[in-house]
Protein backbone atom coordinates (compact mmCIF):
# COMPACT_ATOMS: atom_id res chain seq x y z
CA UNK A 1 0.00 0.00 0.00
CA UNK A 2 2.68 2.17 0.69
CA UNK A 3 4.61 1.53 -1.92
CA UNK A 4 1.62 2.37 -4.64
CA UNK A 5 0.85 5.68 -2.66
CA UNK A 6 4.60 6.50 -3.33
CA UNK A 7 3.67 5.30 -6.97
CA UNK A 8 0.75 7.54 -7.06
CA UNK A 9 2.08 11.04 -5.80
CA UNK A 10 4.76 10.41 -8.30
CA UNK A 11 2.79 10.27 -11.34
CA UNK A 12 0.71 13.17 -9.78
CA UNK A 13 3.84 15.36 -9.15
CA UNK A 14 5.01 14.40 -12.64
CA UNK A 15 1.50 15.58 -14.44
CA UNK A 16 1.71 18.77 -12.90
CA UNK A 17 3.69 21.77 -14.59
CA UNK A 18 7.14 22.19 -13.42
CA UNK A 19 8.44 25.62 -11.83
CA UNK A 20 11.04 26.91 -13.04
CA UNK A 21 13.59 27.87 -9.40
CA UNK A 22 15.36 31.00 -10.50
CA UNK A 23 17.60 33.71 -8.52
CA UNK A 24 14.11 35.92 -8.98
CA UNK A 25 11.67 33.10 -7.02
CA UNK A 26 9.52 30.45 -8.05
CA UNK A 27 7.59 30.95 -11.37
CA UNK A 28 3.82 30.52 -11.16
CA UNK A 29 1.79 27.85 -12.82
CA UNK A 30 0.14 28.84 -16.28
CA UNK A 31 -2.66 30.77 -17.27
CA UNK A 32 -6.31 28.90 -17.08
CA UNK A 33 -7.11 29.45 -20.54
CA UNK A 34 -10.75 28.27 -19.83
CA UNK A 35 -11.34 31.41 -17.35
CA UNK A 36 -13.83 33.65 -19.73
CA UNK A 37 -11.67 37.05 -18.84
CA UNK A 38 -8.33 35.40 -20.62
CA UNK A 39 -10.79 34.17 -23.58
CA UNK A 40 -12.58 37.92 -24.07
CA UNK A 41 -8.85 39.80 -23.27
CA UNK A 42 -7.49 37.34 -26.30
CA UNK A 43 -10.77 38.17 -28.76
CA UNK A 44 -10.37 42.04 -27.91
CA UNK A 45 -6.36 41.68 -28.84
CA UNK A 46 -7.54 40.10 -32.17
CA UNK A 47 -9.93 42.55 -33.21
CA UNK A 48 -7.33 45.34 -31.93
CA UNK A 49 -5.04 43.68 -34.31
CA UNK A 50 -7.40 43.31 -37.13
CA UNK A 51 -7.96 46.88 -37.11
CA UNK A 52 -4.94 48.29 -36.86
CA UNK A 53 -4.13 45.87 -39.83
CA UNK A 54 -7.17 47.23 -41.85
CA UNK A 55 -6.22 50.79 -41.43
CA UNK A 56 -2.24 50.13 -42.15
CA UNK A 57 -4.18 48.54 -45.70
CA UNK A 58 -5.80 51.84 -46.32
CA UNK A 59 -3.40 53.87 -45.81
CA UNK A 60 -1.18 52.07 -48.31
CA UNK A 61 -4.21 51.10 -50.92
CA UNK A 62 -2.43 53.73 -53.34
CA UNK A 63 0.76 51.47 -53.21
CA UNK A 64 -0.66 48.46 -53.82
CA UNK A 65 -2.49 49.68 -57.07
CA UNK A 66 0.76 51.21 -58.08
CA UNK A 67 2.07 47.70 -57.72
CA UNK A 68 -1.04 46.25 -59.59
CA UNK A 69 -0.84 49.01 -62.36
CA UNK A 70 3.02 48.04 -62.59
CA UNK A 71 2.67 44.17 -62.84
CA UNK A 72 -0.05 44.45 -64.97
CA UNK A 73 1.78 46.72 -67.31
CA UNK A 74 4.65 44.03 -66.64
CA UNK A 75 2.73 40.69 -67.76
CA UNK A 76 1.26 42.17 -70.75
CA UNK A 77 4.90 43.80 -72.26
CA UNK A 78 6.17 40.00 -71.51
CA UNK A 79 5.34 38.20 -74.73
CA UNK A 80 6.67 41.44 -76.72
CA UNK A 81 9.95 40.33 -74.33
CA UNK A 82 9.56 36.79 -75.48
CA UNK A 83 9.05 37.33 -78.97
CA UNK A 84 12.81 38.72 -79.00
CA UNK A 85 13.63 36.12 -77.25
CA UNK A 86 12.91 34.39 -79.39
CA UNK A 87 15.27 35.63 -81.84
CA UNK A 88 18.16 34.26 -79.90
CA UNK A 89 18.64 37.76 -77.42
CA UNK A 90 19.09 37.40 -73.78
CA UNK A 91 15.81 38.33 -71.29
CA UNK A 92 17.91 41.47 -70.18
CA UNK A 93 18.73 42.56 -74.08
CA UNK A 94 14.96 41.94 -74.75
CA UNK A 95 13.94 43.85 -71.93
CA UNK A 96 16.28 46.96 -72.42
CA UNK A 97 14.73 46.68 -76.68
CA UNK A 98 11.18 47.01 -75.37
CA UNK A 99 11.62 49.50 -72.38
CA UNK A 100 13.40 51.94 -74.88
CA UNK A 101 10.86 51.49 -77.13
CA UNK A 102 8.38 52.22 -74.43
CA UNK A 103 10.46 55.72 -73.31
CA UNK A 104 11.44 56.75 -77.13
CA UNK A 105 7.41 56.46 -77.39
CA UNK A 106 6.95 58.89 -74.45
CA UNK A 107 9.15 61.77 -75.45
CA UNK A 108 8.06 61.46 -78.89
CA UNK A 109 4.68 61.96 -77.39
CA UNK A 110 5.66 64.88 -75.17
CA UNK A 111 7.57 67.12 -77.70
CA UNK A 112 5.15 65.85 -81.08
CA UNK A 113 1.58 65.72 -79.36
CA UNK A 114 1.85 67.94 -76.76
CA UNK A 115 2.46 71.55 -77.60
CA UNK A 116 0.01 71.12 -80.75
CA UNK A 117 -3.08 70.69 -78.18
CA UNK A 118 -1.87 73.38 -75.96
CA UNK A 119 -1.89 75.39 -79.24
CA UNK A 120 -5.29 74.19 -79.92
CA UNK A 121 -6.62 74.74 -76.38
CA UNK A 122 -5.71 77.96 -76.30
CA UNK A 123 -6.78 78.85 -79.49
CA UNK A 124 -10.56 77.25 -78.48
CA UNK A 125 -10.29 79.68 -75.50
CA UNK A 126 -9.40 82.63 -77.43
CA UNK A 127 -12.28 82.02 -79.85
CA UNK A 128 -14.75 80.62 -77.67
CA UNK A 129 -17.12 84.10 -77.19
CA UNK A 130 -17.06 84.23 -80.80
CA UNK A 131 -18.49 80.43 -80.88
CA UNK A 132 -20.80 80.97 -78.19
CA UNK A 133 -22.35 84.18 -80.33
CA UNK A 134 -22.21 82.17 -83.39
CA UNK A 135 -24.58 79.43 -81.60
CA UNK A 136 -26.51 82.50 -80.39
CA UNK A 137 -27.58 82.91 -83.60
CA UNK A 138 -29.09 79.59 -84.01
CA UNK A 139 -33.02 80.25 -83.25
CA UNK A 140 -33.73 76.93 -81.75
CA UNK A 141 -30.39 77.61 -79.33
CA UNK A 142 -31.62 81.35 -79.07
CA UNK A 143 -35.03 79.59 -78.03
CA UNK A 144 -33.52 77.90 -75.34
CA UNK A 145 -30.94 79.91 -74.14
CA UNK A 146 -34.24 82.87 -73.16
CA UNK A 147 -36.04 80.21 -71.77
CA UNK A 148 -32.70 78.26 -69.43
CA UNK A 149 -29.63 80.74 -70.08
CA UNK A 150 -27.68 78.59 -70.99
CA UNK A 151 -25.53 80.51 -73.18
CA UNK A 152 -24.98 83.62 -71.17
CA UNK A 153 -23.94 81.32 -68.11
CA UNK A 154 -21.25 80.22 -70.11
CA UNK A 155 -20.16 83.42 -71.48
CA UNK A 156 -20.14 85.34 -68.47
CA UNK A 157 -18.16 81.69 -66.92
CA UNK A 158 -16.03 81.98 -69.59
CA UNK A 159 -15.13 85.52 -69.39
CA UNK A 160 -14.24 85.11 -65.36
CA UNK A 161 -12.04 82.66 -65.74
CA UNK A 162 -10.20 84.26 -68.75
CA UNK A 163 -10.40 87.70 -67.90
CA UNK A 164 -7.54 87.37 -65.86
CA UNK A 165 -5.63 84.33 -66.97
CA UNK A 166 -6.53 81.64 -64.35
CA UNK A 167 -8.04 78.86 -66.58
CA UNK A 168 -5.63 76.66 -65.52
CA UNK A 169 -4.35 77.86 -62.15
CA UNK A 170 -8.49 77.63 -61.24
CA UNK A 171 -8.75 74.28 -62.63
CA UNK A 172 -6.07 72.61 -60.81
CA UNK A 173 -7.17 74.42 -57.52
CA UNK A 174 -4.43 77.75 -57.47
CA UNK A 175 -0.63 77.95 -58.31
CA UNK A 176 0.27 75.15 -55.37
CA UNK A 177 -2.13 72.63 -56.80
CA UNK A 178 -0.59 72.87 -60.33
CA UNK A 179 2.36 72.41 -58.28
CA UNK A 180 1.45 69.03 -56.83
CA UNK A 181 -0.59 67.81 -59.57
CA UNK A 182 2.93 67.99 -61.67
CA UNK A 183 4.97 66.73 -59.01
CA UNK A 184 2.19 63.75 -58.07
CA UNK A 185 2.34 63.20 -61.56
CA UNK A 186 5.76 62.76 -61.98
CA UNK A 187 6.55 60.60 -59.27
CA UNK A 188 3.66 58.10 -59.71
CA UNK A 189 4.41 57.64 -63.36
CA UNK A 190 8.31 57.45 -62.85
CA UNK A 191 6.99 54.64 -60.03
CA UNK A 192 5.45 52.84 -61.79
CA UNK A 193 8.07 52.63 -64.61
CA UNK A 194 10.66 51.77 -62.26
CA UNK A 195 8.35 48.55 -60.76
CA UNK A 196 7.57 47.82 -64.69
CA UNK A 197 11.11 47.40 -64.82
CA UNK A 198 11.90 45.22 -62.04
CA UNK A 199 8.71 43.22 -62.40
CA UNK A 200 9.61 42.49 -65.89
CA UNK A 201 13.17 41.55 -65.43
CA UNK A 202 12.40 39.22 -62.61
CA UNK A 203 9.27 37.92 -63.97
CA UNK A 204 10.37 34.09 -64.62
CA UNK A 205 12.13 34.26 -61.00
CA UNK A 206 9.07 35.66 -59.60
CA UNK A 207 7.14 32.62 -61.23
CA UNK A 208 9.63 29.68 -60.14
CA UNK A 209 9.58 31.07 -56.71
CA UNK A 210 5.76 30.92 -56.66
CA UNK A 211 5.67 27.52 -57.98
CA UNK A 212 8.88 26.02 -55.47
CA UNK A 213 5.79 26.58 -52.96
CA UNK A 214 3.16 24.19 -54.62
CA UNK A 215 3.60 20.73 -54.02
CA UNK A 216 5.60 18.60 -56.31
CA UNK A 217 2.77 16.48 -57.82
CA UNK A 218 0.87 19.23 -58.87
CA UNK A 219 3.79 21.69 -59.84
CA UNK A 220 4.01 21.10 -63.17
CA UNK A 221 0.02 21.60 -63.73
CA UNK A 222 0.04 25.11 -61.94
CA UNK A 223 2.91 26.17 -63.94
CA UNK A 224 1.08 25.38 -66.73
CA UNK A 225 -1.79 27.25 -65.67
CA UNK A 226 0.46 30.15 -64.85
CA UNK A 227 1.88 30.31 -67.46
CA UNK A 228 -1.50 30.28 -69.29
CA UNK A 229 -2.96 32.81 -67.02
CA UNK A 230 0.27 35.24 -67.67
CA UNK A 231 -0.10 35.01 -72.02
CA UNK A 232 -3.62 35.66 -71.27
CA UNK A 233 -3.30 39.22 -70.01
CA UNK A 234 -0.21 39.87 -72.32
CA UNK A 235 -2.85 38.87 -75.18
CA UNK A 236 -5.20 41.26 -73.77
CA UNK A 237 -3.00 43.97 -73.34
CA UNK A 238 -1.94 43.50 -77.48
CA UNK A 239 -5.82 43.47 -78.39
CA UNK A 240 -6.04 46.99 -76.53
CA UNK A 241 -3.28 48.13 -78.21
CA UNK A 242 -5.20 47.12 -81.84
CA UNK A 243 -8.24 48.36 -80.94
CA UNK A 244 -6.80 51.73 -79.37
CA UNK A 245 -4.53 51.87 -82.73
CA UNK A 246 -7.60 51.56 -84.82
CA UNK A 247 -9.02 54.41 -82.85
CA UNK A 248 -6.49 56.73 -83.58
CA UNK A 249 -6.27 56.36 -87.55
CA UNK A 250 -10.19 56.77 -87.53
CA UNK A 251 -9.64 59.65 -85.83
CA UNK A 252 -6.51 60.94 -88.00
CA UNK A 253 -8.78 59.87 -90.85
CA UNK A 254 -11.87 62.07 -89.85
CA UNK A 255 -9.50 65.13 -88.16
CA UNK A 256 -7.85 65.28 -91.87
CA UNK A 257 -11.18 64.90 -93.76
CA UNK A 258 -12.76 67.89 -91.81
CA UNK A 259 -9.39 69.76 -92.19
CA UNK A 260 -8.47 69.74 -88.27
CA UNK A 261 -5.10 71.45 -87.61
CA UNK A 262 -2.42 68.66 -86.29
CA UNK A 263 -4.38 65.25 -87.29
CA UNK A 264 -1.55 62.99 -86.43
CA UNK A 265 -1.19 64.72 -82.95
CA UNK A 266 -5.14 64.31 -82.25
CA UNK A 267 -4.81 60.45 -83.40
CA UNK A 268 -2.02 59.75 -81.29
CA UNK A 269 -4.14 61.67 -78.03
CA UNK A 270 -6.84 59.34 -78.79
CA UNK A 271 -4.41 56.35 -78.92
CA UNK A 272 -3.23 56.83 -75.63
CA UNK A 273 -6.58 57.50 -74.41
CA UNK A 274 -7.97 54.89 -75.49
CA UNK A 275 -5.76 52.51 -73.68
CA UNK A 276 -8.29 53.32 -70.53
CA UNK A 277 -11.32 51.12 -70.68
CA UNK A 278 -14.37 52.48 -70.41
CA UNK A 279 -13.47 56.10 -69.88
CA UNK A 280 -10.84 56.31 -72.56
CA UNK A 281 -13.37 57.42 -75.74
CA UNK A 282 -15.46 59.75 -73.38
CA UNK A 283 -11.87 62.03 -72.91
CA UNK A 284 -11.13 61.45 -76.44
CA UNK A 285 -14.24 62.44 -77.36
CA UNK A 286 -13.55 66.03 -75.45
CA UNK A 287 -10.43 66.18 -77.04
CA UNK A 288 -11.67 65.31 -80.68
CA UNK A 289 -14.66 67.74 -80.16
CA UNK A 290 -13.17 70.66 -78.94
CA UNK A 291 -10.78 71.53 -81.34
CA UNK A 292 -13.08 70.68 -84.09
CA UNK A 293 -15.24 73.50 -82.28
CA UNK A 294 -11.72 76.21 -83.20
CA UNK A 295 -12.33 75.56 -86.49
CA UNK A 296 -17.11 76.09 -86.13
CA UNK A 297 -19.93 74.64 -84.19
CA UNK A 298 -20.86 72.73 -87.41
CA UNK A 299 -16.90 70.55 -87.46
CA UNK A 300 -17.69 70.31 -83.87
CA UNK A 301 -20.97 68.43 -84.43
CA UNK A 302 -19.70 66.62 -87.47
CA UNK A 303 -16.30 65.59 -85.60
CA UNK A 304 -18.66 64.52 -81.89
CA UNK A 305 -21.37 62.40 -84.16
CA UNK A 306 -18.91 60.79 -86.02
CA UNK A 307 -17.06 59.43 -83.02
CA UNK A 308 -19.97 58.75 -80.98
CA UNK A 309 -21.05 56.31 -83.93
CA UNK A 310 -17.22 55.05 -84.11
CA UNK A 311 -17.62 54.25 -80.07
CA UNK A 312 -20.90 52.65 -80.48
CA UNK A 313 -19.58 50.07 -83.35
CA UNK A 314 -16.11 49.26 -81.63
CA UNK A 315 -18.16 48.60 -78.14
CA UNK A 316 -20.70 46.45 -79.79
CA UNK A 317 -18.47 44.75 -83.09
CA UNK A 318 -14.89 44.94 -83.08
CA UNK A 319 -14.18 44.78 -79.10
CA UNK A 320 -16.01 41.64 -78.28
CA UNK A 321 -14.80 39.64 -81.53
CA UNK A 322 -11.19 40.30 -80.83
CA UNK A 323 -11.94 40.11 -77.58
CA UNK A 324 -13.11 36.21 -78.27
CA UNK A 325 -10.95 35.34 -80.54
CA UNK A 326 -7.52 36.49 -78.16
CA UNK A 327 -9.21 35.15 -74.64
CA UNK A 328 -12.03 33.25 -75.86
CA UNK A 329 -14.01 35.39 -73.79
CA UNK A 330 -17.68 36.13 -74.60
CA UNK A 331 -18.38 39.54 -75.63
CA UNK A 332 -21.54 39.85 -72.78
CA UNK A 333 -18.53 39.00 -70.29
CA UNK A 334 -16.34 41.31 -71.85
CA UNK A 335 -18.95 44.36 -71.14
CA UNK A 336 -20.39 43.36 -67.74
CA UNK A 337 -16.66 42.60 -66.17
CA UNK A 338 -15.20 45.85 -67.40
CA UNK A 339 -18.21 47.88 -65.67
CA UNK A 340 -18.32 45.14 -62.40
CA UNK A 341 -14.79 45.78 -62.24
CA UNK A 342 -14.53 49.83 -63.02
CA UNK A 343 -17.69 50.16 -59.90
CA UNK A 344 -15.45 48.08 -57.47
CA UNK A 345 -11.73 49.66 -58.44
CA UNK A 346 -12.47 52.53 -60.55
CA UNK A 347 -9.94 52.80 -63.38
CA UNK A 348 -7.60 49.96 -62.11
CA UNK A 349 -10.37 47.53 -62.03
CA UNK A 350 -11.50 48.48 -65.42
CA UNK A 351 -7.96 47.72 -65.98
CA UNK A 352 -7.81 44.44 -64.85
CA UNK A 353 -11.91 43.32 -65.15
CA UNK A 354 -10.84 41.45 -68.52
CA UNK A 355 -8.06 39.67 -68.43
CA UNK A 356 -8.93 38.46 -64.67
CA UNK A 357 -12.38 37.15 -66.08
CA UNK A 358 -9.83 35.14 -68.76
CA UNK A 359 -8.33 33.73 -66.27
CA UNK A 360 -11.06 32.58 -64.20
CA UNK A 361 -12.80 30.97 -67.21
CA UNK A 362 -9.26 29.01 -68.04
CA UNK A 363 -9.28 28.06 -64.22
CA UNK A 364 -12.88 26.78 -64.44
CA UNK A 365 -12.20 24.74 -67.97
CA UNK A 366 -9.15 23.07 -67.09
CA UNK A 367 -9.86 22.69 -63.04
CA UNK A 368 -13.56 23.25 -61.53
CA UNK A 369 -15.43 21.88 -64.17
CA UNK A 370 -13.51 18.23 -65.05
CA UNK A 371 -13.24 17.79 -61.15
CA UNK A 372 -17.05 18.10 -61.46
CA UNK A 373 -17.76 16.11 -64.36
CA UNK A 374 -15.90 13.16 -62.25
CA UNK A 375 -17.66 13.69 -59.20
Amino acid sequence: MATSKKIKKAAASASQPKRKISNFGVSGLPINKTQPFYFGFVATLGVLTAIVLLRALESVSQIFVLILVSLFLATGLNPAVEALRKRNLSRGSAVAVIFSSVILFVVFFAFVVVPPVVNQGTNLIENAPQLLDDLMKNQTINSLNDQFGLIDTLQSRLNSVTSDGTLLISTFGGVIGVGQSILSGFFTALTILVLTLYFITSLPQAVSLGLSLVPSSRRERVGKLTNAVIERVGLFVGSQILIAAMAGVFVVLLTSILGMPSPIAIGMIVFVVALIPLIGHFIGAGVVTLIALTQSPLIGLIAFVAYVLYVQIENYVVTPRIMKRTLSVPGAVTIISALIGSSLLGLVGGLLAVPVAASIILILDEVVIPRANKA
